[in-house]
């Protein structure tokens, strides 16, 4: 293998080469720890590294990948790529062509806590996640079995660029999760709760000690066990900042990705349009906004172009959509810095980041006490939308508000609705803000890292209950 750094390899192929040529040098390291009723059952190390090349002639994309980056390995991607370019330029109807772009990155990006959790030992690091667990299962004569996954992933990465980026980008994104299984004897609940973020292990616990989370999944799973049913029907709920996250993210979000809205999204056309409620201010950013360490923090995406952060909603008005630099030229834009790709064998798509609605003036007990009968909605549990903007989550951890006062925690409940509807019907945003769903993955034909969240919101909502109203 050459001795030489993959950046003066590629620096000097792309010296002659005809036509565009992106290159990512990728090196991913995955450390997994869980613990499962006082024993270890998963401590797992994955490394995986390669570069990935993609080619730009005549309007046409070639691309192509190996895990062989020495001089002769990536000189024969390139090659490949290249090849692959040229052989369907010729029957390429739509020619490709890039958006130019004033925020090519150069040099290096080390993101908070990259080395801080390389020197943490693995000692330490597996004591926290045994403590957690075995705190978690005694912390309630209910908690039959407690789960306790501590994920980190270190990213390093070099991007280059005939037009103009050459930087090197690492960061790591650590994650905890808690799981307690509550049982009476004839019936088992579940409770659950998580982290996930950007940068080094102190960095998980800013919005929470490690005990809240620990107590929060606890109570969760305890209290689900003797709750009553939920009354359905259309609420006026709140929610919190990690459902606000979820509804943001997954109704509203995928469907201002270019190339979903080029596939006919409900926001295709809408550009300037009023879609939400003059209250809400919606954006997706590389950069951790209002609070640091976001899950889906990024400096440079994928095409080596800067993030920042990208306004979709406006007072209510549909202001932009998400944008890799070819999407840009077809809508006569600039590139956001929204092209990622999950591993060195993946071509970039058009992602989110950190998608979240933006802090109001309004206070959250005073949201409260303006509901006479609704929901105090947190604990989301995943779901489903669709390029429409209609929608489906569960929700695990809900409390009654009873004549503006927060009562009894009520079964899981679904909400669904359209998510620009929910928008306009939204009548109240506080002046809290959180990032809550950093943990997990987005899956959009690969994975990426992503965080979301906001404020707390007052809107209208139909819920599913467990038992019918009345």
């Amino acid at each position: 293998m050459s001795s030489a750094p993959v950046n003066e390899i590629i620096q000097r192929i792309a010296s002659s080469h005809p036509g565009y040529l992106e290159f990512r040098f990728h090196n991913r390291s995955v450390r997994s720890l869980g613990v499962r009723k006082g024993e270890l059952n998963d401590n797992s190390f994955k490394r995986i590294a390669g570069a990935g090349v993609r080619v730009l002639l005549d309007g046409a994309w070639g691309f192509s990948s190996t895990s062989d980056v020495s001089q002769n390995g990536i000189e024969q991607a390139v090659q490949r790529a290249t090849e692959l370019a040229r052989s369907t330029a010729s029957r390429k109807k739509e020619k490709s062509s890039l958006a130019e772009s004033d925020r090519l990155a150069r040099g290096e990006f080390n993101l908070d806590g990259y080395f801080d959790l390389q020197s943490m030992g693995l000692e330490e690091k597996f004591e926290a996640v045994r403590k957690s667990e075995e705190d978690l299962r005694k912390s309630s004569s209910s908690i039959e079995t407690a789960v306790c996954q501590y994920t980190e992933v270190f990213e390093e990465k070099y991007i280059f660029t005939t037009d103009g980026s050459d930087c090197w980008v690492r960061l790591v994104r650590p994650e905890l999760r808690f799981v307690a299984y509550a049982g009476d004897g004839s019936k088992l609940s579940r409770g659950y709760d998580s982290v996930g973020a950007t940068g080094g292990w102190t960095c998980l616990f800013q919005n929470r000690p490690l005990e809240g989370y620990i107590e929060t999944a606890a109570r969760s799973a305890h209290e689900l066990l003797s709750a009553p049913g939920a009354e359905g029907g259309r609420k006026k709920v709140i929610l919190s900042p990690a459902m606000v996250g979820l509804l943001s993210h997954e109704a509203i979000g995928h469907t201002v990705e270019a190339d979903f809205v080029q596939a006919g999204s409900v926001a295709r056309g809408k550009i300037g349009e009023m879609v939400a409620s003059p209250l809400v201010t919606l954006c997706d950013s590389g950069i951790s906004e209002y609070v640091p360490n976001a899950g889906g923090e990024l400096p440079v995406d994928d095409e080596g172009v800067l993030t920042e952060r990208t306004v979709i909603i406006e007072k209510g008005e549909l202001k932009n959509y998400l944008h890799n630099r070819e999407s840009a030229h077809r809508f006569e834009t600039r590139p956001t810095g929204n092209a990622r790709a999950w591993e060195f064998s993946d071509e970039p798509l058009i992602r989110m980041r950190n998608t979240y609605i933006a802090p109001g003036n309004d206070n959250l007990d005073d949201m409260i006490s303006g509901i006479d009968d609704g929901y105090f909605i947190d604990g989301p549990e995943g779901g489903q939308a669709d390029a429409t903007g209609e929608f489906m989550f569960g929700a695990s951890r809900v409390r009654r508000i009873k004549n503006g006062r927060l009562a009894e925690t009520v079964q899981k409940v679904t909400v669904s609705g359209n998510a620009f509807d929910v928008l306009k019907s939204i009548d109240a945003v506080s002046t809290d803000f959180r990032w809550d769903l950093g943990s997990g993955h987005c899956g959009k034909g690969q994975l990426a890292k992503v965080d979301a969240g906001g404020p707390y919101l007052r809107c209208d909502l139909l819920v599913g209950g467990s038992q019918a109203a009345g």
